[in-house]
């Protein structure tokens, strides 16, 4: 079902749709409609805040910010963020996609977890995180209208107990990865999941390097 919001809709091109349908055939239902709900969260930002984007290149870096969490995705030894920029980078060069827009989606889907720092880039990169903050932490939920967020999760919708779930599967996605978790806020999910879990901490490798002093 295609929804249109406030004139917001799916760019309706053979890139977008082949775009779904790849999202649509690695990641779960949770995954997906999540993804779909971050694009419509990051387009309606991008309306409150008066920004010009290209809502294809919106739409790829939604779609695609959580592919590095799927089996079909990972590399086992990179971010999962980097994984996700990755299969989005390889995707838009077979559509012969200018170098420079794919820096942005790449870059939007990497930093999509660094908080603080993509709000003052391309408008691509800043509102892939408001989508994902919206959905994910409630960030600004009540800058969107009640109406809105219904339609939205009408047609894409948080599974009962999404808030769990989605920890669940950052788990899923990340645990025998924990090195890449350093310094950035998926050490959170594995020390929720695993009380054992030591982290990396800055000071000891600042401490620990071969400099004398």
């Amino acid at each position: 079902m295609t929804l249109n919001i406030n004139g917001i809709r799916i760019p309706d091109s053979l890139m977008t749709r082949q775009a779904t349908e790849l999202v649509r055939d690695c990641e779960s239902d949770l995954l997906f409609h999540h993804s779909s709900r971050v694009y419509y969260w990051a387009a309606l930002a991008g309306q409150q805040r008066k920004l010009q984007v290209d809502h294809e290149l919106l739409y790829i870096g939604c779609m695609f910010h959580d592919m590095g969490l799927t089996a079909h995705h990972c590399s086992c030894d990179k971010r999962f963020e980097v994984d996700g920029a990755n299969a989005a980078r390889d995707f838009l060069q077979q559509h012969h996609i200018d170098q420079a827009d794919i820096t942005k989606v790449w870059t939007a889907i990497a930093l999509h977890t660094t908080p603080g720092i993509p709000e003052f880039m391309d408008p691509v990169i800043a509102l892939v995180t408001a989508g994902v903050e919206m959905d994910v932490l409630g960030i600004n939920y009540d800058g969107y209208d009640a109406d809105k967020r219904d339609a939205v999760v009408a047609v894409h919708p948080r599974s009962p107990q999404f808030k769990e779930d989605i920890i669940n599967t950052f788990y899923q996605g990340i645990k025998d990865r924990p090195q890449t978790t350093f310094g950035n806020v998926k050490a959170d999910v594995i020390a929720d999941k695993e009380p054992a879990f030591v982290r990396g901490n800055f000071c000891s490798i600042i401490r620990g390097s071969q400099w004398p002093a």
